[in-house]
This record gives C-alpha cells, structure tokens and sequence, in this order.
C-alpha cells in the first residue's frame, strides 16, 4: 500500500492561508460597515470593534495593520481591536503603515498616531478619564467637568505591549515606549522611557537613530 506524502514548498502552509483570508474577510467587512474613513488599503486581521458616535469621525490611513485575532500575531491579543469614539465632535485619526494588535483607542475629543507607528498587544490610549471626579456624576461620559485632554503619538514611535497611554500625552517622532508602561506625562522624541508612571531611560544614540532611518 503507497502512503502519499504531501510536501509544502517554502512552508507554506494552506490551513493557515485560508485562516488568514477568512480572517481579512471579517476584518474588511466590519471596516466597510463600520462608517470609519478610509484613504487606502487596510489590513485588518479579525474583526474590530468599531463605534463611531454620530458627529465624530475615525481615520485610517494607507497601509494601516490592525490584528484581532491572536494566530496572527506572536503574543495573541487579549481582545479585538477597538476604536471608539465617545462624543459628537470626537476625532481618531491613524496614520499610514501604523500596526495596532488588539489595542484600545478611545477619543472623547482627539487621538492622533503618526505615520508608520507600531502599538503592541493590547496597548491602551484614553484622552478622557471617563468618568466625574464628583461621585453623584460618576455614570456616564457627559459630565463637563470629566477631565479631557488631546493625545499625540509621533511618527515611528513603537508602544511596547500592555502599555497605557493617558489623556493629555504627547511622545515624540521615533520614541521607544517600555512593555507595560503607564504614560502620564508627555514623552519626547528619540526617547527610551518605561515604567510606573513611565520616565524617560535614555535618548537613542546617532547610531541607533541612524539605522532606523535607514530601513
């Protein structure tokens, strides 16, 4: 009896080839359906979570990358992408070529991520506290004195995974962002910063900065 072998040039592997396309096929759908403005090709891995509120407005850029299934990224994502905007007026606007895995964005006013920007797994970014000092307020998001401040993430500025971002933050072109950081204060460009709250480590040298700009 002849046992036939099957062998896979390259490695390629056609399970996880059409895991991959049904998976885009999600994500494209939900995009298309979602009300989000598009000025190019998106790849979104899975299907995000997409709330837009009437009179505000979410932007993608080209080339942006969102997983939000966890085969297709190295350490899995706790939950969908998710990009919410809470209130008329309120803007997310994304790059192109930015990567976003399993990450949290929500604007009450603004958020903007800058070109070629990579957040990893499950990063969070808030430019709202969300709820009232004032205890009788604290259910819901409409109380005005709710503490809401714009949130600027450069370019090429790399969110290591698990990191929170806070409202009224701004970090520089090309800055490094420690996994598991809490970012309350701005941090500024060509930075390596970590942390509890989250303090700046070091600059990058030339080299480094160098070699970056090279690829």
């Amino acid at each position: 009896m002849k046992t036939t072998q099957v062998k896979y040039s390259l490695g390629f592997n056609p399970i996880r080839s059409a895991r991959f396309r049904y998976h885009r096929l999600l994500g494209l759908l939900t995009i298309v359906s979602s009300g989000i403005s598009r000025r190019g090709h998106v790849d979104a891995i899975g299907r995000p979570i997409v709330d837009v509120f009437p009179g505000s407005s979410i932007c993608l850029g080209r080339n942006v990358t969102m997983i939000s299934a966890s085969f297709a990224t190295a350490l899995g994502v706790s939950h969908p992408v998710v990009l919410r905007t809470l209130r008329p007026g309120a803007q997310i606007k994304i790059a192109d070529s930015v990567g976003i895995s399993g990450g949290s964005i929500c604007a009450a006013r603004l958020i903007e991520i800058g070109e070629g920007s990579m957040l990893g797994a499950n990063v969070t970014i808030a430019d709202t506290d969300f709820h009232s000092l004032r205890p009788h307020y604290r259910h819901g998001h409409t109380d005005p004195t709710i503490g809401v401040e714009d949130v600027i993430i450069g370019k090429r500025v790399f969110v290591g995974a698990n990191s929170i971002i806070l409202k009224g933050v701004t970090v520089g072109d090309n800055a490094v962002i420690g996994a598991g950081s809490v970012v309350v204060k701005s941090v500024p460009a060509n930075a390596i910063a970590a942390g509890n709250p989250c303090r700046v480590i070091r600059e990058l040298t030339a080299q480094e900065l160098e070699q970056a700009l090279l690829c």
